[in-house]
């Protein structure tokens, strides 16, 4: 029986095909479960006497393991013979290939983190699910502040209230709860609004705030600090100016705006013919904050700003619909 199952053996190896017809009648032959070669061997394994069971058993399998392999052989084979006929048809069109685009939110906050990071600032980063401590009451928000209602705030879970953070200032708080001064650091991220989305309007959008804390900060700082940024982000003709605002983190407030840089600060429809733009909030930090914050606000002084991506990358680029920066389409995308 052994010597039986080597001349299949030797068969085997000799076998060779190029036809897929012929290929599949040895498997069959060989390996069908009903009536193959193979199976038929096996199922003699019993009536084989138990001195030979061990030799018989291992021809067996080398038996099975060559037709195997030799199926697998001769269908690569076939394939590859048919596969080159077809790539010789030097009359068809390649296939382009359109290389990868960094989104246009990635690429302006990775310009506005490259500016201040020169300037010394540290990157933070913390949680999108906050706290009220985090996001509101650290900051100097009253109880009844409209920030805290459901219309403009995402919450998870109430007693103790858990939320979406609605601002990356959390992220600062979470610094000056675990750094001495002095503290220079912007905070990129992504955070998130009970609003109705449209094309000035989002539930979720992107913000970087910096904030920085040592003796003797002053507002004027401030303004240089902001000049400069203004300055390398947007060309170095961009001129800003400082409105009063009020937020109730820092005090005093301001908002900023940049010279229109389509116009020229002459006017035209996207600056509304006034010839700035707004880009950004800021102020000097609040001593009710840094006290809040175990930071003795006789010793310290600081600043804080805070600004949108997406706003940014609109008036970077000239982009009209927030909305498109949420829709991943490709006609979109490949334009940066």
């Amino acid at each position: 029986m052994i010597s039986k199952i080597q001349e299949l053996i030797k068969e085997v190896e000799e076998f060779s095909s190029k036809k897929m017809e012929e290929i599949d009648q040895f498997r069959i032959k060989y390996l069908s479960k009903k009536s193959g070669i193979v199976t038929d061997l096996f199922k003699e394994f019993k009536n084989v006497p138990k001195e030979e069971k061990k030799e018989f058993g291992q021809v067996l399998n080398v038996l099975k393991n060559k037709v195997q392999d030799k199926v697998e052989f001769l269908k690569v084979n076939v394939k590859d013979e048919g596969s080159t006929k077809t790539q010789l048809d030097l009359s068809l069109p390649g296939d382009t290939e359109h290389p990868g685009t960094r989104h246009p939110i990635s690429i302006v906050r990775n310009e506005i983190i490259e500016i201040f990071t020169r300037l010394g600032f540290t990157i933070s980063e913390g949680p999108e699910i906050e706290d009220d401590y985090h996001v509101f009451s650290a900051l100097n928000f009253p109880e009844d502040h409209p920030a805290r209602d459901m219309q403009d705030t995402f919450f998870i879970e109430q007693n103790p209230d858990v939320l979406l953070r609605t601002h990356t200032s959390s992220v600062q708080v979470r610094v000056m709860d675990n750094e001495n001064p002095p503290i220079r650091t912007i905070s990129p991220g992504r955070v998130f609004r009970n609003e109705a989305i449209s094309a000035r309007a989002h539930c979720i959008f992107h913000q970087i705030e910096g904030l920085y804390i040592d003796k003797n900060v002053s507002f004027a700082d401030l303004k240089q600090t902001l000049l400069y940024f203004a300055k390398e982000l947007f060309g170095e003709e961009t001129k800003i100016r400082l409105r009063p605002s009020y937020f109730p983190f820092t005090e005093p407030s301001a908002e900023m705006d940049i010279s229109c840089s389509l116009c020229g600060g002459e006017g035209c429809n996207v600056c509304k013919y006034t010839g700035w733009l707004e880009i950004l909030g800021c102020g000097m930090v609040d001593p009710n904050v840094l006290e809040t914050n175990n930071i003795d606000s006789e010793k310290y002084t600081g600043f804080a700003f805070g600004m949108g991506i997406e706003r940014i990358a609109m008036l970077k680029y000239g982009i009209k619909d927030l909305r498109m920066y949420f829709e991943n389409d490709v006609r979109f995308l490949r334009q940066f």
